[in-house]
């Protein structure tokens, strides 16, 4: 009894105190890989410790900890001209974890891999046609096409740390369903057992909001705004709202859906059901059919006839989705008071020949457009920009969680 009694007591007086001591390793790790990671210079151990607060010999071992999980590397030692032991500079190590992007559209299917540099290790782009497809088939190759690429980055010594899958449509991030994607003709679906990736962590996302992910980290040219409404333009039109660089979410997760604003009541019936809405004027198969292309022609082809002034648009004039493209952000823009808009997809390349036209309908219908300066500019993201935020969200779960992974 006296030993029974003994080891009980034993137990409750140090089990929450190992936990505890396992939630502060895990928190100060997190700390730690931190400061590597979120700092335009690389910093060495000494500069972790200052930035994070922690002792210098605490910093040491949980660097060592994430030298050795191949998340931190080490870059050869500098002096600096001081006297004193050499400071070793720490960055994130490429080519070892990595994160898996992976995409269904309307007219391809892709796959990206991203270090934990941001490095673009592996790319699969696959056109199609995947208009009220078979989700089964679909997803299937989408699933052949990753194994594919994740064998290639095992066999070059990377490990997948998981993967985002980005949809068209209104999905459940936290059912992992797919509720409905009008554009594919997909409803009511559980996509993730379709990729037939095993036991690889995959979890879904609307392809807008991913996009507006690989936004957030910015480009060459611009940093990205903390604020923003990001506008994604291809056969069918996603929005995402981005605030204090956050995505806003909304109840479930359902916002953004700016292809279904109704522009025009009478206007043709949409996919969703509806009448008039923004896609069947702004979508890239409408603007197809407007400038006298093939819906499925490239982009490129579009490109080019605006450009040339052919097919009843002048050199350098707007494309008639331009007024209903400015009219459907308006409102955006008086319901969120974010000045900012970022369009991507499509209207990147598109975007000469869209912007008086938006920038025009938004001077006329924003409410506060005399008082605060609209800035209308182009996506920096690249792309198949999705397939880019799809990896880094996996990676910002690595950081999020480095204890994981050592």
């Amino acid at each position: 009894m006296t030993t029974a009694g003994t080891a009980h007591e034993t137990t409750t007086r140090t089990g929450p105190a190992a936990a505890r001591q396992h939630s502060l390793r895990e928190h100060n790790l997190e700390l730690v890989a931190r400061a590597v990671f979120e700092v335009p210079e690389p910093l060495s151990r000494a500069g972790v410790a200052a930035a994070t607060g922690l002792a210098r010999a605490t910093v040491s071992t949980l660097v060592d900890q994430l030298v050795a999980a191949r998340l931190v590397r080490e870059l050869p030692a500098v002096t600096g001209g001081r006297a004193g032991r050499p400071a070793v500079p720490l960055v994130p190590a490429p080519r070892s974890l990595v994160g898996l992007g992976l995409e269904v559209n309307v007219d391809y299917l892709g796959v990206r891999v991203l270090d934990l540099t941001g490095d673009v290790v592996a790319d699969r782009v696959v056109p199609g046609a995947f208009h009220d497809s078979d989700p089964a088939v679909v997803l299937g190759r989408l699933g052949e096409l990753a194994r594919e690429v994740c064998d290639g980055v095992a066999a070059a010594g990377m490990t997948v740390a998981g993967a985002r899958l980005a949809l068209p449509g209104l999905v459940d991030p936290r059912t992992g369903l797919l509720e409905v994607a009008p554009n594919l003709g997909w409803s009511s679906l559980d996509p993730v057992p379709l990729l037939g990736l095993g036991d690889l962590p995959v979890r879904i996302a609307n392809e807008a909001k991913l996009a507006a992910v690989a936004e957030l980290a910015g480009g060459s040219d611009v940093a990205a705004p903390d604020s923003f409404v990001f506008v994604s333009g291809d056969v069918g039109i996603g929005a995402a709202i981005v605030v204090d660089r956050a995505l806003f979410l909304g109840e479930r997760g359902w916002n953004g859906e700016i292809g279904h604003v109704v522009v025009d009541p009478a206007g043709p019936r949409c996919s969703c059901g509806a009448f008039g809405c923004l896609e069947q004027y702004a979508g890239k198969e409408a603007m197809m059919r407007a400038a006298g292309l093939p819906p499925d022609a490239p982009l490129a082809a579009l490109v080019d006839r605006l450009a040339e002034g052919d097919g009843g648009a002048p050199a350098g004039t707007a494309l008639p989705a331009g007024r209903a493209l400015g009219s459907a952000l308006a409102d955006f823009v008086n319901l969120l008071d974010v000045s900012t808009i970022v369009l991507g997809g499509a209207y990147t390349e598109l975007l000469p020949w869209l912007r008086a036209d938006v920038e025009a309908v938004l001077a006329d219908r924003v409410l506060a457009a005399p008082f605060v300066d609209l800035d209308v500019r182009a996506a920096q993201a690249g792309p198949q920009a999705a397939l880019t935020g799809g990896a880094r969200e996996v990676l910002r779960a690595v950081l999020a969680d480095p204890a994981a992974w050592v």
